[in-house]
């Protein structure tokens, strides 16, 4: 089934109440329509995804010059908008020429609503509408068949064109509703094709909500940890996972983001799961999971790699290994003439905030035999590692060597970087 068109918008009682006239974009009326809204920001077609019907009262269009009047037109255009309804005889009294004029040049339906009607009840009647149809027959769902918890998560993880109302609306449909206060955890998990794990994880935090769903190769899923709830709610979401995930999993955990901060939020920490996700299958770990558990990682555990790795590690690699070399140069000449562990020693020692104890034990070896590594690395690179304005210059390098080598044991360098999940829209 077709998305709602401008067409159909108009026939809906609420606008025709409001005794639309089309102005101009006599042609495109058949337009989808994905979503109505209602502004007064006259800079703010930047905020606009393409497709909206946008309801304006003209009042700030009152005092501004042609050529401002032409360029909000243009903007609007430039961003694919479904259409300008603009209502006159208020603030406004009659459609500006230039307006009319622009619209024209430029095919954007423009209307001039003749009959003051609440523009609530106009969005409310053109959403609930467009939300029907999609949910209906939305060719994004379909390659899930009916499962629109799999079509919402699809679209958030790849930012398609959504808005706020939108979201909810069909995060509701699926069952899921952050409480006021809640914080929403985006997570990516490989190895399994079953939710089952999410599952688990989900009644072990008691009281979380979530959208999950299989896509293939990987699991995503969106968490809502009541507000209420003590704690971080990333290391929560970690342990729950660690507890109830089998050995050969890797799970990766997005940043933690409240429920009120709008979708393009609940976006972000999916997206920062499924990078997280693909940098955990083939970027050797800095400290090593456990051989009997599965690999639990967080983005911002991943942090230093992700921004290391913006683009792709292939296009990174020329300057992280410039990087590396200038950084670490003389202990790489040594690991190469003498087999040694001294990068990871370093990199462990500063992850750690230089601490012997800590570092030790996670190197598995005894502090004396600790502290003459130390003494080696600081010998060749004839530098204080313990200094403080040293720390972010030596734990990058260290890390890009990591990045740039990819030293055989990283789990999943059997997959390549360019299959992490994608979520086609066959829009």
């Amino acid at each position: 089934m077709p998305a709602l068109t401008l067409r159909e918008i108009l026939a809906l009682d609420p606008v025709r109440a409001a005794e639309p006239e089309l102005l101009a974009g006599h042609t495109a009326l058949d337009r989808p329509v994905r979503w109505v809204h209602s502004s007064e920001v006259y800079e703010g077609a930047n905020f606009l995804d393409g497709g909206e019907l946008l309801l304006t009262n003209g009042f700030g269009l009152m005092d501004a010059d042609d050529e401002v009047r032409r360029r909000y037109v243009r903007e609007l255009a430039s961003r694919g908008v479904a259409g300008l309804a603009v209502e006159v005889g208020r603030s406004l009294p009659a459609m500006p020429a230039e307006v009319v004029d622009e619209a024209r040049r430029r095919e954007l339906p423009l209307l001039a609503m003749h009959r003051v009607v609440p523009f609530v009840r106009i969005t409310e009647a053109a959403n609930r509408a467009i939300v029907a149809r999609g949910l209906s027959g939305r060719s994004v769902v379909r390659p899930w068949g009916d499962d629109h918890t799999a079509a919402l998560l699809a679209d958030l993880a790849d930012r398609a064109a959504l808005n706020q109302p939108e979201v909810e609306a069909r995060a509701a449909l699926a069952g899921f509703h952050p409480g006021p206060g809640a914080r929403l955890v985006g997570v990516s998990l490989h190895g399994t094709r079953e939710v089952g794990t999410v599952d688990r994880a989900v009644r072990l935090l008691g009281g979380a909500g979530v959208l999950r769903a299989a896509f293939p190769g990987d699991v995503l899923a969106l968490l809502s940890l009541p507000g209420a709830r003590p704690g971080d709610p990333v290391k929560a979401v970690q342990e729950a996972f660690r507890t109830m995930s089998a050995h050969g999993l890797t799970v990766a955990v997005g940043h933690a983001v409240a429920e009120g901060s709008g979708w393009l939020r609940w976006s972000d920490t999916l997206r920062a799961a499924r990078t997280t996700l693909e940098l955990a299958l083939t970027v050797p770990a800095a400290e090593p999971a456990s051989p009997d558990g599965p690999l639990v990682t967080s983005s911002r555990a991943l942090a230093l790699e992700r921004e290391l790795t913006r683009g792709g590690v292939d296009a990174n690699r020329e300057r992280l290994a410039a990087l590396v070399q200038h950084a670490l140069g003389p202990l790489l000449a040594w690991e190469a003439a003498h087999p040694s562990d001294l990068v990871r020693t370093l990199e462990t020692h500063l992850r750690n905030g230089c601490s012997p104890t800590r570092t030790a034990a996670l190197l598995h070896i005894g502090r004396q035999s600790l502290y003459q590594r130390l003494d080696r690395i600081g010998s060749l690179l004839d530098l204080d590692i313990n200094d403080p304005d040293l720390l972010g210059e030596l734990l990058t390098a260290t890390c890009a060597h990591r990045v740039v080598e990819r030293p055989e044991g990283a789990r999943g360098t059997a997959r390549p970087a360019t299959t992490a999940p994608h979520f086609k829209r066959t829009a």
